[in-house]
């Protein structure tokens, strides 16, 4: 088990993370692709990003190798992006942020309720 404190002792590596994760259009694209490789149009739909931000996000990733793009030569073109071996090693993190936010949400309804009551 790792020490609560590691991060404290590795400001390198919690820098890394959040630079990887600090957009939300990332992160919704992996959630999305930790189900299996999906079209632009797919992710687009699925994640609510402009045209220019999924293709920015997208780029982003790829240079990381977090996502690996795919275009297939048929007309009309097809691409496809799909989650490397690493970018899979993503899903325990958006899972714990998951989590934590819907805690998080609970946390909050029950201090609006009880500000209510008083």
């Amino acid at each position: 088990m790792k020490n609560k404190n590691t991060l404290k002792h590795n400001p390198k590596a919690l820098n890394e993370v959040l630079q990887l994760l600090s957009n939300k259009w990332k992160i919704f694209i992996i959630r999305d692709l930790l189900d299996g490789k999906r079209r632009f149009g797919e992710l687009k739909k699925m994640t609510g990003a402009t045209q220019k931000s999924l293709t920015s996000a997208l780029r982003d990733l790829e240079n990381d190798e977090i996502v690996e793009r795919k275009a297939y030569p048929e007309i009309p073109p097809r691409v496809e992006y799909c989650l490397t071996d690493i970018g899979y090693s993503l899903a325990p993190v958006i899972d714990t942020m998951a989590d934590w936010g819907t805690d998080f949400i609970k946390y909050k309804e029950l201090k609006e309720k009880i500000k209510e009551k008083h």
